[in-house]
């Protein structure tokens, strides 16, 4: 059985892996936190060259509006594979998948809503 902390640290190499392989490159930062029953993935630098160009290119609601929709999709299309990772790694399925991003900052999160608390190994404090 896991620690908490093994179990977040899965899920960033997981979740790390996916964004190089769907988008060609990975997240500058990448941190999960699991409380209860949710699983929350937060990704800083994101956002790649092209991406911040769209983001920025007048008018600007347009860009950040397209590049919103077209990271959705993105993450509608991986759904599957992400809730199958997540799964694995907790040993509970996902209820939900929630995502947003910022096309500011460039951070995007992703949380799961599992089914129930995920089991794992307390770790003895000395």
């Amino acid at each position: 059985m896991k620690t908490q902390g093994e179990i977040e640290a899965a899920v960033c190499q997981e979740i790390n892996r996916i964004e190089q392989e769907y988008m060609g490159r990975g997240p500058k930062s990448i941190h999960t936190y699991l409380i209860g029953d949710l699983l929350v993935v937060r990704l800083q630098g994101v956002l790649t060259v092209a991406e911040q160009q769209l983001a920025n290119s007048p008018p600007a609601e347009r860009g950040r509006s397209l590049l919103k929709q077209v990271r959705t999709q993105l993450i509608e299309t991986g759904r599957s594979v992400l809730e199958t990772v997540i799964e694995g790694i907790t040993g509970v399925k996902v209820l939900s998948l929630h995502h947003d991003i910022s096309t500011i900052t460039g951070e995007e999160v992703l949380i799961f809503t599992l089914t129930e608390s995920p089991l794992f190994r307390e770790i003895k404090k000395k």
